[in-house]
């Protein structure tokens, strides 16, 4: 900011920042940032955490609020920036919101998934007597810096888990974006989402594709930021994933149990009347070929009967089910009978 940067010359005080980098990214990543903060003769801290699932604690948010302190960072004028995939911008964003009741960070995405996802809303927190995301708050960050080269680095897993939360905004609310990952997702994964000249038959499709799940995603958080009202459709793919993600850590990725749940919702959907079979198949073959699961060994009856117990308790008493009715078409149900879900689920295991 130069206005910022005008003041703190005039006042002969040095720019400071404090940054919280995934120890993974700071090997990748961290050279790099300490000399652009250097260049740029800015005092800085860098603390670099393992940012996984299985940390994404109170206790780590309060590791960063004791750093924080020692660092005596002004909350005014010092936002507090994260570097790292979600779980990281997820954690930093509850300690930012903690200290001093409001101090401004800045997310920096990562990894895909991040860029599409976390990176956009209000939402922070860190998982809570096994259940994902039970402590937390809507805090937004002041900025989000989105830049594609990260992805370079990410294993192709990674790119592929990124695609499941991009897949359900092409399927609650833009058959374009479907178009695009049907028909470029194979190269989307394997140039890890970077722009390539030599490619032009594909057109800028990891552009367009990255700023069609943003714009779609905003669209629909933008006017619900605190979430007042419950009916949402980006709630698509998670009514069952949190508890199978949780479950079976660490076998599956947050996209992937995304994806599992939303194929799942697929067959349910279909069995309602609500989506013809070609398009049942055509997405199953998208998500296939998206290298996305479509089916666990975790995700049983008896995981789905609970998870759906915890949305009702969770939701105002409605299942608030959002389910495909074409292709980037979606409406809210909460009609669904357990003999069609039963019904469903025995189509899904037998296929």
């Amino acid at each position: 900011d130069p206005q910022q940067t005008e003041l703190d010359t005039a006042s002969k005080r040095k720019l400071r920042r404090f940054i919280v980098i995934d120890e993974v990214v700071d090997k990748l990543y961290g050279s790099k940032v300490r000399e652009y903060f250097e260049e740029n003769n800015v005092q800085h801290k860098i603390l670099a955490l393992p940012t996984t699932e299985e940390t994404k604690s109170m206790d780590l948010v309060l590791n960063i609020l004791h750093e924080v302190q020692s660092f005596s960072l002004d909350r005014r004028t010092e936002p507090i920036i994260a570097i790292g995939g979600g779980v990281c911008l997820d954690i930093v964003g509850l300690a930012a919101s903690l200290y001093r009741r409001r101090t401004p960070y800045i997310r920096v995405p990562t990894t895909l998934l991040s860029y599409v996802d976390a990176s956009v809303g209000a939402k922070n927190g860190v998982n809570f007597l096994q259940c994902k995301n039970k402590l937390g708050g809507y805090t937004p960050p002041m900025a989000s810096f989105l830049d594609r080269s990260f992805l370079q680095s990410i294993p192709r897993r990674h790119i592929s888990n990124g695609l499941g939360e991009i897949l359900k905004m092409a399927l609650m609310k833009h058959k374009g974006l479907f178009d695009l990952l049907k028909n470029h997702g194979k190269y989307l994964l394997d140039t890890k989402f970077q722009s390539c000249n030599s490619f032009a038959h594909h057109g800028d499709a990891a552009l367009q594709t990255t700023r069609i799940a943003i714009e779609t995603m905003l669209e629909e958080l933008a006017p619900n930021l605190w979430e007042d009202d419950l009916d949402r459709l980006v709630d698509f793919g998670h009514l069952i994933s949190p508890e199978l993600e949780m479950r079976v850590l660490p076998s599956l990725m947050h996209g992937e149990a995304v994806n599992i749940d939303m194929a799942f919702m697929t067959y349910v959907a279909h069995v309602r009347g609500l989506l013809a079979a070609e398009d049942k198949e055509q997405i199953l073959q998208c998500m296939r070929g998206l290298e996305l699961p479509v089916w666990h060994s975790g995700c049983s009856w008896a995981l789905i009967q609970r998870a759906l117990q915890e949305r009702l308790k969770h939701s105002g008493g409605q299942l608030r089910m959002p389910l495909p009715t074409g292709l980037g078409v979606a409406d809210i149900f909460n009609d669904t009978s357990e003999e069609t879900l039963e019904r469903a689920y025995e189509l899904w295991v037998k296929d």
